[in-house]
């Protein structure tokens, strides 16, 4: 008799590690984001990633990267297979002050380099005080 225990759950768990990825594979592009004075900076990882599949769009104010890890073709046997394949896709909500039509790409090294400016109408800027005091010319009333 064989006695074998098994987890009914084993299988879809390496699915989902496989789909979802994991804390040390994760299946989205790892991204990091700061801010340089009056623009904003976005980098994202794509190693292995050819610059032509990289491609990006801004719609109203939702930008969207995808790019594409193509797996190999050919005669040949995988050992390990632990980077994944295919079509990735990361959507950022940017807010109403930046310039999204002033947005520059620059891809080196396989780390995507977004920079998005801070639009003119979110600037600080002074607003000049009315004191609310009249010249003499103004100040005759008008019979």
């Amino acid at each position: 008799m064989l006695l074998r225990t098994t987890d009914p759950f084993r299988d879809f768990d390496r699915l989902t590690q496989q789909v979802f990825g994991t804390t040390n594979r994760p299946a989205v592009m790892p991204m990091d984001a700061w801010r340089e004075g009056d623009r904003f900076v976005i980098e994202l990882d794509l190693p292995g990633v050819a610059a032509e599949s990289v491609d990006i769009d801004v719609e109203r104010n939702v930008l969207t990267v995808r790019a594409e890890r193509v797996a190999r073709n050919g005669d040949w046997e995988a050992l390990a297979s632990e980077r994944p394949r295919g079509v990735f896709s990361r959507q950022l909500v940017l807010g109403d002050n930046l310039d999204l039509d002033r947005i520059e790409a620059s891809y080196t090294d396989g780390v995507l380099r977004l920079v998005v400016p801070v639009a003119e109408k979110a600037k600080p800027r002074k607003i000049q005080i009315d004191t609310g005091t009249t010249t003499p010319e103004h100040s005759a009333i008008e019979a």
